[in-house]
């Protein structure tokens, strides 16, 4: 279907998708917007002269998970335990568990790695993680993750665990924080990309492009279900506050 001869251009809003569409076509172009390493993924050879038929954006992504980490200690500094959820399927997996590890000694605090690929295995990581007592959850940038936020969100409320996620969507959904690459922005540069692809430039002529922009948003709302207070720097950084 993704190869029909019809099709002028495929888009595709995620790195396994992209991968998808390149094995299916070498001709049709491929516009990707990934938070995944385009050439760890085997999307493109080089940033600066991608393949032949496919170009994208990148969204800048390194350091995230410590940051995050920063950030739900910031708003929940009583947590002496913060856990890690990641997805092992991801290609980014080894890096944000080596980042989560890493932010443990300048906090002062422990870290819990969970891992869940499937709608099940996230359940047994609530499970664990209120087995285990921790003060705070950190869910990484994953393309499965971002699918389940309804349930993530209903889960944390069970859980009575103060979570931070990739996505803003996270905290609009009633989640209490949100750090991640703003992807609004790379759609947009993808969009651009398109325009110029269907006006008869060549993908591999486009170099892949990183979006720098990044988004935090803050659910006061939920911060009070919690009893937390969220510092007035935190506040004043935020792109987006829900009252």
């Amino acid at each position: 279907m993704l190869a029909d001869p019809k099709v002028t251009a495929i888009i595709s809003a995620g790195g396994p998708a992209a991968l998808a569409a390149k094995n299916a076509t070498t001709t049709i172009p491929i516009i990707f917007s990934s938070r995944a390493d385009p050439i760890q993924l085997g999307l493109v050879t080089t940033l600066q002269q991608p393949s032949a038929n496919i170009t994208g954006v990148v969204s800048v992504s390194d350091g995230f998970v410590a940051r995050q980490i920063k950030l739900i200690h910031e708003v929940a500094p009583g947590a002496a335990l913060i856990a890690a959820l990641v997805n092992p399927s991801n290609p980014n997996n080894a890096k944000e568990v080596s980042e989560a590890r890493e932010a443990q000694a300048p906090l002062g605090i422990r870290i819990a790695i969970l891992q869940a690929s499937t709608s099940r295995d996230i359940e047994t990581a609530f499970a664990k993680a209120v087995e285990l007592k921790v003060g705070a959850l950190v869910i990484g940038a994953d393309p499965y993750f971002d699918s389940q936020l309804e349930k993530l969100a209903v889960l944390v409320t069970r859980s009575d665990i103060p979570t931070i996620h990739a996505l803003r969507e996270f905290v609009t959904s009633g989640g209490l924080m949100s750090y991640g690459a703003d992807l609004a922005d790379s759609h947009h540069l993808a969009g651009v990309y398109t325009g110029r692809i269907l006006k008869g430039e060549k993908p591999a002529d486009l170099p892949v492009q990183r979006s720098t922009k990044i988004a935090l948003a803050i659910n006061l709302k939920t911060a009070k279900t919690f009893g937390l207070s969220v510092p007035q720097t935190l506040l004043a950084a935020a792109d987006k506050v829900v009252e």
